[in-house]
């Protein structure tokens, strides 16, 4: 399969709060969602149909295509590589860290293989019992940071070791003072990445001033692609500030218009600001109809969720009640959506 120079995912596990879940039970689990370009899909190596399925979403058929391959060509790390790529969308995180062990054991050397593998390791330490996430999370920690040994200009791989080190407490690894050391490593050789990753930081001990302060910063160097203004957008939409959202969302699609995570960020800004509510559902139904499934876009059920809130607010409780329950049978975990149920079922 044709070698890819990739452009890592944005939804990624927050390694460090699944391991203080596993390890103390009373502590929340928090997913960070950090916007970034999307990857390519595989190359023609792996044919130009699981090219198309993994582009369209349609990840199972994209994974047997590649199952497929492997068997004629077991030794192309690549191809495992992809294969893992698509368990992982798939949420088969045990799947998808053998796929991307077996591509680390053929082709050592790729900084995107660890750093994948260490996503993959991430996934199986959120669904795993707690001795098990303990040695789980020590490995993640490796892997990002052989990621990063291997190619320092992997900055989705300095930020993913970042982000471990901000919240994976230091028995595993982790550290406040390694992870804000390793942000002023990447400084040197991406400074704008390195401002998100500070703003993260921040926003994690809830010093929201401080992470305001670099947003407010990324936006004002007007970013020439969209992922920096959709972050400090997602910033935002978790203050419900939809003045402040939508001047970023305004910024990103000044980077690039055909961005398809745009639909959402426009429909939840427009809820925010309030009045245009026609807009907010007609971004939304189609974020939901149009743009497929990746773990690098905003999750469905978060739009689901921002239309009960919508169908809420005209007073639709039934219309409501279930696009929260299509948000829960999505992501079980979502914590707003429950209590709506709740709410509406009181009134």
């Amino acid at each position: 399969m044709q070698d890819l120079s990739e452009m890592a995912v944005g939804m990624r596990l927050a390694v460090g709060e699944v391991v203080r879940l596993a390890l103390w039970p009373q502590a929340a689990m928090l997913w960070a969602l950090l916007v970034l370009p999307p990857s390519p899909p595989p190359g023609e190596g792996a044919s130009g149909e699981a090219q198309r399925a993994f582009s369209g979403g349609e990840y199972a058929r994209a994974a047997g295509l590649l199952k497929a391959a492997i068997e004629k060509d077991p030794r192309d790390a690549a191809l495992r590589h992809w294969l893992g790529r698509c368990q992982y969308e798939l949420r088969q995180y045990d799947e998808a860290a053998r796929s991307a062990e077996g591509a680390v054991a053929i082709d050592p050397g790729r900084s995107e293989y660890h750093q994948w593998l260490g996503r993959a390791l991430g996934g199986r330490a959120e669904r795993a019992g707690w001795l098990s996430a303990f040695g789980l999370a020590r490995r993640v920690g490796a892997e990002f940071e052989q990621a990063v040994r291997l190619d320092p200009h992997n900055v989705r791989a300095q930020r993913d070791l970042i982000e471990f080190y901000g919240r994976a407490p230091g028995i595993v690894g982790g550290g406040q003072a390694k992870a804000w050391r390793q942000a002023e490593a990447l400084a040197g050789i991406d400074p704008l990445e390195a401002r998100l990753a500070r703003a993260e930081l921040w926003r994690d001990q809830a010093k929201l001033d401080r992470a305001e302060a670099e947003y407010r910063l990324v936006l004002e160097g007007h970013p020439a692609r969209p992922g920096p203004c959709l972050e400090a957008a997602d910033f935002y939409e978790q203050r419900r500030d939809g003045a402040r959202m939508s001047e970023a969302v305004e910024a990103a699609a000044a980077a690039d218009r055909a961005d398809p995570q745009l639909a959402y960020y426009e429909g939840v800004a427009a809820f925010l600001l309030g009045g245009r509510d026609a807009d907010a559902e007609r971004l939304l139904a189609m974020y939901l109809d149009t743009v497929p499934l990746r773990s690098d876009h905003p999750a469905p059920a978060a739009a689901r969720e921002w239309l009960g809130r919508l169908y809420e607010r005209r007073g639709q409780a039934a219309a409501a009640a279930r696009e929260y329950q299509s948000a829960l049978a999505l992501d079980p975990d979502r914590k707003g959506a429950r209590e709506a149920l709740r709410r509406l079922s009181r009134q």
